[in-house]
């Protein structure tokens, strides 16, 4: 054969891997057989290609994108034209293109049932562990540890609770700094049962990739109106929360759900064990208190026009249970038919276990549609 059709034919076949070589990346961006998503489908695979009003989305590298909000090409450098989410929102989304601009759209993609994962379920009894000491983890399993890194070190923040498996919900006072606190300094642990100890087949940590602050939150009273936020928590691969016996979620009552006077609840959290103290617990607390009658909360003997229809009152008849500093932004959870919901934040009050001045924590049942729209999720109650 002559030198000059070798060359042809070798160009020839080189091209055709090149070629095929790209269909197989270019398919490797998309699995037909995926049909749902989880949390905020950031992992999302599928090969939807249509947004939620059904345009046709653009390629991720199309030049149309280069100019549009600084998008350069760099979400994707893939040439699929799927529904993503690089940008850590709350569901996959693309790029349209309309008759007057391009814009993005969410993409009409259900998300995967998780029948898995049912709220306020978890184990009565009590487990040791080395040192003797008492573990509640399992009972008490969306309890989570938000810590912040001074010095290098990392330190107690606040309590959080696990509401969803990406999400956790806290106070808002626990972020001083409010939407410009840093991110990066904050980690979030779930089935940890003490501060200073490690588990690694028990314990699942998480940086946050987003802090919601509740927009009137408002602390100029000194009554910290408004004390609730949410942070979207992921795994150093991407995903969220996995569910075990001492990982789990709490059921969140919605504004129809009441709780009778003098209900019994627990308190839990990593905070200090009586006012005063220097520092906090090592291990996990949990606390008997009774939810107490707004008029007895709002009354002269004990904090007047301080509380708001958005806060609640607990403690217990001889005053000595409460929850104390560090505990804020953990949970008030209260049985319900066989379920543990939780009722309050814990939010402020006067000192520790003090005589009629019980702990103040927000209503969680009047952030319930709020909580709902935040996060995206479709429900927060068993079904």
């Amino acid at each position: 054969m002559p030198k000059s059709c070798m060359l042809c034919l070798i160009l020839a076949l080189t091209a055709l891997t090149v070629c095929r070589a790209r269909r197989k990346r270019h398919l490797k961006n998309s699995d037909e057989s995926v049909s749902c998503f989880d949390g905020d489908g950031r992992l999302y695979r599928g090969s939807v290609s249509e947004s939620a009003s059904g345009q046709t989305c653009l390629r991720w590298n199309s030049r149309l994108l280069h100019d549009i909000n600084g998008h350069s090409g760099k979400h994707d450098q893939r040439r699929h034209n799927h529904c993503r989410n690089p940008d850590n929102s709350s569901r996959p989304w693309c790029y349209v293109q309309t008759r007057f601009r391009i814009r993005r759209e969410d993409c009409d993609i259900p998300r995967c049932p998780n029948d898995d994962w049912q709220c306020g379920l978890r184990e009565d009894r009590l487990m040791k562990v080395v040192g003797g000491g008492l573990s509640t983890v399992q009972r008490h399993p969306w309890m989570a540890a938000v810590l912040t890194r001074k010095s290098e070190v990392d330190s107690l923040k606040c309590g959080g609770s696990l509401i969803s498996p990406c999400w956790v919900l806290t106070a808002a006072h626990c972020f001083s700094d409010g939407p410009q606190t840093r991110l990066s300094k904050l980690s979030v642990y779930l089935g940890k049962n003490a501060l200073n100890e490690t588990d690694l087949q028990r314990e699942q940590k998480f940086r946050v990739s987003e802090l919601i602050i509740h927009e009137n939150f408002d602390n100029t009273d000194g009554n910290y109106k408004n004390d609730i936020a949410l942070l979207k928590i992921q795994s150093s691969d991407g995903g969220c929360a996995k569910e075990s016996s001492s990982v789990k979620t709490v059921c969140i009552p919605d504004p129809k759900r009441t709780l009778v006077d003098q209900t019994s609840c627990d308190i839990t959290g990593y905070g200090k064990e009586h006012q005063g103290s220097w520092h906090y617990s090592q291990y996990l607390k949990e606390g008997k208190v009774n939810v107490l009658s707004h008029d007895l909360c709002s009354s002269k003997i004990v904090y007047g026009n301080m509380i708001t229809e958005n806060m609640l009152c607990a403690g217990s008849k001889d005053w000595s249970t409460d929850s104390c500093e560090g505990d804020s932004g953990g949970p008030l959870v209260c049985d319900v038919s066989g379920r543990a919901f939780q009722f309050g934040v814990v939010s402020w009050g006067e000192g520790c276990s003090r005589e009629f001045r019980p702990g103040v924590y927000t209503k969680v049942s009047n952030y319930y549609n709020w909580i709902l729209e935040k996060t995206g999720l479709s429900s927060l109650s068993p079904a």
